[in-house]
């Protein structure tokens, strides 16, 4: 038998976007079912393919019960920094990532979150994957990055990077 930490009535988190696979009724694949830090209430323990504890969770500020892996949550008074990204957005420097003196990723470039990394020292930080370094990851704080702009206004190509790039 399969040991579960949470029971019915219990405060749960989720730490990350849960999104349709399919299998939720009236929703689109994909679409967006709970944003992640959302806090619910367990409402069913049960498992899946016999291994894996899977939660009912209801939450109520969507409306929704959804059902949550326990890697997927923690108890909702547990410390939880929210970011303001997510894995898979876009997103655009700030400022010049520089290391080393040599500038390696111009402000606007664009870039996609691979990771986010809550326990960062300063804060929140992501590993970002910058169009115009293939292959290399970095880790940006928060700060130091900001929204893409719409599809209409962004430019054919994204930022260049330094002559020396790639």
């Amino acid at each position: 038998m399969l040991h579960h930490r949470w029971d019915f009535g219990d405060a749960v988190r989720v730490t990350r976007n849960v999104k349709d696979d399919g299998t939720y009724p009236g929703a689109d694949v994909g679409e967006l079912l709970v944003r992640r830090g959302s806090v619910g209430h367990v409402v069913d323990v049960g498992t899946f393919l016999q291994d894996q504890v899977i939660y009912s969770v209801h939450f109520l500020d969507v409306g929704r019960i959804v059902g949550c892996r326990e890697e997927e949550l923690i108890g909702a008074d547990e410390p939880w920094r929210p970011s303001r990204f997510e894995f898979r957005e876009k997103v655009r420097a700030d400022r010049a990532l520089v290391a080393g003196g040599e500038a390696l990723v111009p402000v606007g470039a664009l870039g996609e979150v691979v990771k986010v990394i809550r326990d960062a020292p300063g804060g929140v930080a992501y590993h970002v994957h910058f169009d115009c370094r293939p292959g290399r990851v970095f880790q940006v704080p928060e700060a130091a990055l900001q929204d893409p702009p719409p599809p209409a206004s962004r430019p054919e190509e994204a930022a260049p990077c330094s002559p020396t790039s790639n």
